[in-house]
């Protein structure tokens, strides 16, 4: 009877996941049916162009699959071995486990920085990148040390709730990262450091009718200098409530993208804070936490479950095979929001020529490949394709045009 409850209440939770999945899926602007394959990129870019993006990226993607492949083999070993050390440890169950997933740490970060620093050989050969190897070595520990604090922080709820709870740790588990999701989305914009207001009169203008069309005005345009570290240009929508802003790379504004250009991009990033993009962010994070910290619990189980602190070693390889497991599905979503805020900032700008211009623009300053190979697209992508987003402006321009 035990046995049959339970799997009634997994299959009432997995009919309940689809359903809020599904709904998550639907609540977009983009319309169904668009065609945005089979573009042929030589009406775009050069020969030249193509060849080079494709070497630049070709580089990246087998240095991070090498990357990848290093670190499970490292961990593997750890899971093998690592539990021996919480013999030697008088620091308690939970100080015990907090320490051998430092000690995991601490091997993953060493593991992965000849990847690291043959990736900044690639990007500053091709002019993306101008961060020196030392200065790239040790510049980075404010973003280390709060993974280092994530990690131990994230143990400490794990194995407390575990100590009490057992095996049914997951759920109450899953609703904690939830909520440090949602309070490290509220707090990103202040851990950026100096952002400041657009200099340019004309620009903040723009923008503020931009916001005003999508019916977020209060939320501000700030700027972040990254010219010193790269050529490439970017921008982001972060924050929750208060906190919201849109963020633009000043690289964005060093003269190679034109005022067209950038107000869609400001409009694209508006499309996010329109839309509740990173409110929905949260609720995707919660539909894969949940899972993925149920299946976290069963396959932890089998070794003495997440209260004993020698399991660290092993629940840290399986963290990172689910988060590797996950990467496409996260991605297919990352890529139908980003879909939705380049159509939004279609619908304010009324410029498809502009963005076609600034995908060509991204290809040509951050080498973006136009059209990636499909495992790349599947595994790695989080945006939709430069072609596919060429692709989006022309259905956009062809519905407009229709009488």
């Amino acid at each position: 009877m035990r046995l049959g409850l339970r799997l009634a209440l997994l299959a009432l939770a997995a009919v309940a996941w689809i359903v809020a999945a599904v709904l998550l899926w639907r609540s977009s602007v983009v319309p169904g049916g668009l065609h945005l394959s089979g573009l042929d990129p030589h009406r775009y870019f050069s020969d030249r162009q193509l060849a080079r993006s494709a070497s630049f990226e070709r580089f990246e993607r087998w240095d991070f699959v090498l990357a990848q492949l290093t670190l499970l083999a490292v961990l593997a070993v750890y899971a093998r071995f690592g539990g021996r050390f919480a013999q030697e440890s008088a620091a308690g169950r939970i100080g015990t486990g907090m320490l051998l997933g430092m000690l995991g740490f601490g091997f993953v970060w060493l593991a992965q920085i000849p990847f690291g620093l043959a990736d900044l050989w690639w990007e500053r050969r091709h002019g993306v990148s101008r961060v020196g190897y030392v200065e790239w070595v040790f510049s980075d520990w404010s973003q280390l040390a709060g993974e280092f604090a994530f990690v131990c922080l994230a143990l400490l709820i794990v194995m407390a709730l575990a100590g009490k709870l057992r095996d049914s740790w997951w759920l109450p588990g899953a609703a904690a990262f939830v909520g440090l999701a949602a309070l490290f989305t509220f707090i990103t914009p202040y851990l950026l450091g100096n952002l400041h207001p657009l200099a340019r009169p004309e620009l903040a203008r723009a923008a503020q009718r931009i916001a005003a069309r999508e019916g977020v005005s209060g939320v501000p345009v700030r700027v972040q200098n990254v010219s010193g570290d790269t050529s490439a240009a970017n921008a982001a929508a972060i924050g929750l409530g208060p906190s919201r802003r849109v963020v633009l790379w000043d690289t964005l504004l060093d003269g190679r993208f034109t005022d067209r250009q950038v107000r869609f991009v400001i409009a694209h990033e508006y499309g996010h804070q329109a839309r509740r993009h990173l409110q929905k962010g949260i609720a995707w994070f919660a539909l894969f936490a949940l899972p993925g910290t149920f299946l976290m619990a069963r396959f932890t189980r089998r070794r003495g479950g997440m209260a004993d602190p020698a399991v660290v070693p092993f629940s840290l390889l399986v963290l990172v095979v689910l988060q590797l497991v996950a990467l496409p599905l996260q991605n297919v979503v990352s890529r139908r929001i980003e879909a939705e805020a380049d159509w939004m900032g279609l619908r304010t700008t009324h410029d498809p020529t502009g963005d076609r211009r600034l995908m060509q623009s991204f290809t040509q300053t951050s080498l973006a490949q136009p059209d990636p190979p499909g495992w790349s697209y599947v595994v790695l992508d989080s945006h939709p394709t430069i072609m596919q987003r060429i692709a989006l402006a022309n259905a956009w321009e062809a519905r407009e045009r229709k009488p």
